[in-house]
């Protein structure tokens, strides 16, 4: 660990004549960021935790970055995504270290998928099995790369696609690893960052990595994070979605398939292949095939309410899939000098087997043997407030169970900021207040006892943002509203010239404005649905005069700054559906306990989801542009004052010729 830096204050760095005016030719001092580096500091100096809603343009990463490293801190920064850890470690701590004048020893950690397994690569060179030349090319690139990283991390591998077939086999997701019995052990990329993260100052994960350590607190190489003194959460609207994720279970289909492919391909590599374990393979694919399609009828996410009379009249089915998971573990176990090769199998067999019980209740004495299989299990098999919402979804060719927690704020407060060892906790986004008040991120995520700073937007919202509300549109759930908001994106879209987001909560709507709008329109249009997210982002950013229309995964952590987004225009409040299990799991819940779930949960969530929406636009202090909202329950309900109250203070506008002058200024 570094040394604290004793002669600098956070006020002598942010302030006038500091080390930022002093690195940033033509600074302007911002009392934003100042006021909420003071804040950090003065968390961490009393070990308190802080959240922090910090507007766009207020200079957050530096103000959670720097009073850690001047108290001697270590600190954890975990980011929404790997693409914001990418962005802290090339631009933002090299720009630190510069105003420092010193090095800081950073490391980042991401997921094991993300990192290549020498050990697998070793034996592909040997028995290589590639499908056709292009694979054959990126497998030359990544062992020609492979001789010259000191990371292993895909990220160096711009040339990879995304969507390779080839990586996966490469990777070192724990699932295929022996851990220390691995020969290549001391030589392991993960190892290698495990061992830079024990040496460094600053920790950049992402949440999901985070909360995959909180939840676990082991692993195969002891804790995934080092201890630290201080985390920051940036994007800390996220944190409960996340923490569902980490502290639930899943299930899917495709995990047997890729169960059986591995197996298949591990026998073959290591010569332990036989008819029986080709039978055991068959059974086990079609038992899994067998078990899934007893929920062909699902569309979408459903509840999965009744498990226990799923289980009796599904008996045989059930029954097949753990025998053939049990057959294939007892087969593996006869195989003799392949234990490297075996037993990570046999224990992605077990855990399978163990998760898969707990999900359908077959809960017994047996199973809490196996709990480790996964976090959640200790939860899952001792649950007296029934606070596990179990469900199925139905995704592309696959399914996939799942068990969520209803309120993770329990689990939150005792794993995370109640912990004993736990230091300071910093959330910071620009979406955590609601009209003002930070009571509804705090009671979602069991932050009971916290600092907090409410930090204003940098921008001039006044002048760069006009938000058009339309007067006289009908009820937004009525056939009439479809055929006027079509009309007014249209009008929208003609003024801005294109250069807009028109963002849905409802892919239906989205795709039924898309074709009469683009039919009418000579400009561009994109559809979320056409290519992967990241290329229609990229499409969007080249071409002139384009709109895209998208749900929900455009609605946040999209960055297009300047004239190229120049409009977002939204078709309604962006309520979560009521007939999503765990939306209704949690309003149940809420109404169980008395309270009113409506203007509890429902009315904020939708809130922070407006603002994070609308966050597209205004980036820079040099973007303009018009902001439409066509539901009118935001003026016609009591409600809708909440969603006004919680945005910046845009210029607001109920006519369409004031949109028209301001796109002419």
């Amino acid at each position: 660990m570094s040394d604290p830096a004793p002669d600098l204050s956070v006020e002598e760095f942010f302030g006038p004549g500091g080390l930022l005016a002093a690195s940033l030719p033509g600074w302007e001092a911002r009392e934003g960021q100042s006021d909420m580096a003071s804040e950090v500091a003065a968390a961490l100096e009393d070990h308190r935790h802080l959240i922090v809603e910090a507007g766009t343009g207020t200079g957050k990463t530096l103000a959670y970055l720097v009073p850690p490293i001047l108290a001697g801190q270590r600190v954890v920064v975990s980011t929404a995504t790997k693409n914001l850890q990418e962005q802290l470690v090339r631009k933002d701590i090299p720009f630190l270290e510069q105003a420092l004048g010193h090095a800081l020893n950073v490391a980042v950690m991401k997921g094991r998928s993300n990192f290549l397994c020498r050990q697998k690569l070793a034996e592909a060179e040997g028995k290589p099995d590639l499908q056709g030349l292009p694979e054959l090319n990126e497998f030359s690139r990544i062992r020609a790369w492979a001789s010259r990283t000191e990371t292993g991390d895909r990220a160096e591998l711009d040339q990879l696609a995304d969507d390779s077939a080839l990586w996966p086999r490469l990777d070192a997701r724990r699932d295929a690893c022996a851990g220390k019995e691995c020969p290549l052990f001391d030589d392991c990329f993960i190892t290698k960052m495990h061992q830079r993260a024990r040496r460094a100052d600053v920790i950049v994960v992402n949440h999901h990595l985070y909360f995959a350590d909180l939840a676990l607190r082991q692993d195969d190489f002891g804790a995934i994070l080092p201890s630290h003194q201080a985390v920051v959460f940036d994007e800390a609207h996220e944190l409960e979605h996340v923490a569902g994720q980490y502290f639930g279970a899943q299930i899917s289909s495709f995990q047997f398939d890729d169960l059986a492919r591995d197996i298949q391909a591990t026998a073959k590599g290591a010569r332990f292949g036989s008819k029986k374990l080709d039978r055991a393979l068959r059974f086990l694919r079609g038992s899994a095939k067998s078990f899934f399609e007893l929920f062909e009828g699902v569309q979408g996410r459903a509840r999965f309410a009744e498990r226990p009379d799923f289980r009796e009249r599904h008996a045989s089915e059930y029954g097949a899939l753990l025998g053939a998971l049990d057959g294939i573990r007892a087969t593996l176990g006869l195989v003799r000098n392949a234990g490297e090769q075996t037993d990570p199998l046999k224990r992605r067999i077990q855990d399978l087997h163990t998760i898969l019980r707990a999900i359908l209740g077959d809960i017994d004495e047996s199973l809490a043997a196996h709990a480790s299989a996964t976090p959640a299990l200790g939860l899952l098999l001792d649950d007296p407030w029934e606070n596990f919402v179990y469900w199925i979804e139905k995704r592309v060719r696959g399914v996939f169970l799942h068990a969520t927690p209803i309120d993770v704020s329990p689990i939150l407060e005792n794993a995370l900021f109640e912990e004993a060892e736990m230091g300071s906790a910093v959330l910071a986004s620009a979406t955590l207040a609601v009209d003002g008040s930070f009571d509804y991120m705090r009671g979602r995520l069991g932050l009971h006892s916290a600092r907090e700073l409410l930090v204003p937007g940098h921008f001039d919202y006044r002048n760069q943002a006009l938000l058009y509300l339309p007067d006289g549109m009908p009820d937004a759930r009525s056939e009439a509203f479809l055929r006027r908001a079509s009309d007014e994106v249209v009008r929208l879209l003609r003024l801005s010239r294109g250069r807009a987001f028109v963002l849905f909560t409802s892919y239906a709507q989205m795709r039924r404005l898309h074709e009469e709008a683009a039919s009418a329109l000579e400009y561009p249009c994109l559809l979320q649905g056409q290519a992967p997210n990241a290329a229609l982002l990229d499409e969007f950013r080249r071409t002139a005069n384009c709109v895209l229309f998208a749900t929900a995964s455009f609605w946040q952590g999209v960055d297009v700054p300047g004239e190229q987004l120049s409009c977002v225009i939204v078709d309604k409040l962006p309520f979560a559906s009521p007939a999503d299990p765990v939306v209704e799991a949690r309003i149940d819940q809420i109404r169980r306990g008395g309270g009113n779930p409506f203007y509890e949960y429902q009315v904020p969530a939708a809130a922070l989801a407006l603002k994070q929406g609308f966050g597209r636009l205004i980036r820079t202090a040099s973007d303009r542009g018009v902001l439409a909202l066509l539901d009118n329950r935001v003026v016609t309900k009591a409600y809708g004052k909440v969603f006004l109250d919680s945005l910046p203070p845009y210029a607001t506008t109920n006519r369409m010729e004031d949109v028209e002058a301001f796109f002419r200024a």
